[in-house]
């Protein structure tokens, strides 16, 4: 089979893009199938970059999370409070302190992010809350999402560990997670928590 002056020589039809195509049809008619075709494969293009946006979009949601745990200062305990630690004694206050930023590097805070929960082992659910550190008296020194749970004088002792929930304006949401090593985990320990004299 040749071509001859663009035609072929069988004077046949032929399937292009699952269109059956008259090889012997006026050039106007073929013409129409290829700016067709054509429109086709742009209009293809630009669903495709469209969706390669909308991921791009996606990706740009991400959130990066921060955070560490500190023994929280309840009345008449001693100290040290605000030291990094993960073991903790029953009638103690763990206290998170818990940063998420923006995949630009800016600071999630409260105008950014719906909620920030620390959501327990044991299924309990603590909401965190955005602000200034210190709280109160001096001024701040940082900004960032933070809680505390006092431990009952009953909890189970053990590695108890933890998640964070980060919910978007649009309630999509991200968990950030700490290593899961046991010993690295947040634990309760037996014994009774140093009070001052």
């Amino acid at each position: 089979m040749s071509l001859s002056a663009g035609k072929f020589q069988d004077g046949g039809s032929r399937v292009i893009l699952g269109e059956n195509i008259d090889m012997n049809a006026p050039r106007s008619k073929k013409e129409a199938f290829v700016k067709a075709s054509g429109f086709s494969a742009v209009a293809l293009a630009v669903a495709v970059l469209g969706l390669a946006d909308s991921a791009l979009a996606e990706q740009a949601k991400k959130l990066f999370f921060e955070g560490d745990l500190v023994r929280h200062n309840l009345e008449n305990q001693k100290g040290p409070f605000c030291v990094l630690t993960s073991q903790f004694k029953r009638k103690e206050a763990v206290a998170w302190r818990i940063r998420v930023l923006e995949s630009t590097g800016q600071m999630a805070d409260d105008k950014v992010l719906k909620s920030v929960v620390v959501e327990l082992g044991d299924g309990q659910k603590l909401p965190a809350h955005y602000g200034p550190h210190p709280p109160r008296g001096a001024p701040p020194t940082d900004y960032f999402w933070s809680l505390h749970w006092e431990i009952p004088a009953d909890y189970p002792t053990g590695s108890l560990g933890y998640k964070v929930i980060a919910t978007m304006m649009d309630d999509t949401t991200q968990i950030w997670e700490p290593f899961t090593r046991a010993p690295s985990q947040l634990t309760v320990i037996a014994g009774e928590p140093e009070m001052k004299n």
